[in-house]
């Protein structure tokens, strides 16, 4: 009775995270019409690095260290990851962007297994393949390829799987805090460097090379409304993650992995408040599938 208890609990948390992850994506969306996704990455993150900072500040991190270039790799795929979410959050439906980013579980299973010499069972494999098939009916490449945001999505997922696979190993030397401040730290000056770098180059880079405007921009101060936005979504991203990691403490790993896939359909649901209309009938139908993908990997870990 008491172990239905702790699950019961780890789901409730999980399920309010999920939920907290819909809305922040919908308030990323609100502050796209405004600012560059760079400048969205940037206050999303911000605050992040201010909260990370006053507990290290509180209570000094542990670490052993010896490895600051994995570290920084996991920082840079972490921000260039969510950049790409951002990008797609801004000119896709929330459903199908979210939906991109939650494949990380399917590649992160393939990276592990690749890198850091994990098994994969049969259902794990299975799981890998139904992915696939589920991100080729999401994507639907036509005779030309994969459009823009199709890419971007993709790489929403694979970005976030390599940051994942590192952590994996830098546990192994880095207190959790140092960890996540490296993905912060880099989220709060990279997107600086790319506002500066799109300010003072010699030609419009968005001109002569349209295909990485998601990584150009024009800071643009928040005003009025925007500013609540802004605020809005990094409270909710700090209390989703809050959440999410009080949910993996109250019960086992592959139930909370399982439930967190419920941030599909929520965010499928708070995206229609937006405007954004109905996934067909074939992207329902590949959305299915990477949310089973995902729910046999959780269940195989």
């Amino acid at each position: 009775m008491k172990i239905n208890i702790n699950i019961d609990e780890g789901v409730k948390y999980m399920l309010f995270a999920s939920l907290l992850f819909a809305v922040m994506g919908a308030f990323a969306k609100l502050s796209s019409e405004h600012m560059s996704s760079l400048e969205v990455v940037f206050f999303r993150n911000v605050f992040g690095v201010l909260i990370i900072g006053f507990a290290v500040l509180k209570s000094p991190l542990k670490s052993v260290g010896g490895k600051p270039f994995l570290l920084f790799f996991r920082g840079f795929m972490g921000f260039t990851a969510l950049l790409a979410f951002f990008y797609n959050i801004a000119h896709i439906s929330l459903g199908d962007a979210m939906t991109f980013s939650k494949t990380s579980p399917i590649f992160t299973a393939l990276f592990a297994w690749a890198f850091l010499s994990e098994k994969l069972s049969k259902k794990a494999w299975l799981a890998v393949f139904i992915g696939f098939i589920g991100i080729v009916m999401i994507t639907q490449p036509s005779g030309l390829g994969f459009s823009k945001y199709d890419i971007l999505g993709i790489f929403s997922g694979v970005g976030a799987a390599l940051a994942y696979t590192s952590v994996r190993e830098l546990k192994k030397y880095y207190d959790t805090r140092a960890i996540v401040l490296s993905f912060m730290s880099v989220g709060t000056i990279g997107p600086l460097i790319l506002l500066f770098i799109s300010a003072h180059a010699k030609y419009p880079l968005s001109i002569s090379i349209p295909e990485l405007d998601f990584m150009l921009g024009t800071f643009v101060m928040p005003s009025g409304v925007v500013w609540l936005y802004v605020l809005a979504m990094g409270l909710l991203a700090t209390l989703a993650q809050v959440y999410m990691t009080k949910a993996y403490g109250a019960s086992k790993a592959g139930i909370i992995g399982a439930v967190s896939y419920t941030n599909i359909p929520f965010s499928i649901a708070v995206g229609l408040f937006l405007g954004d209309s109905l996934p067909s009938i074939i992207t329902t139908a590949g959305i299915i599938l990477i949310i089973s993908a995902g729910i046999l990997v959780a269940k195989e870990k």
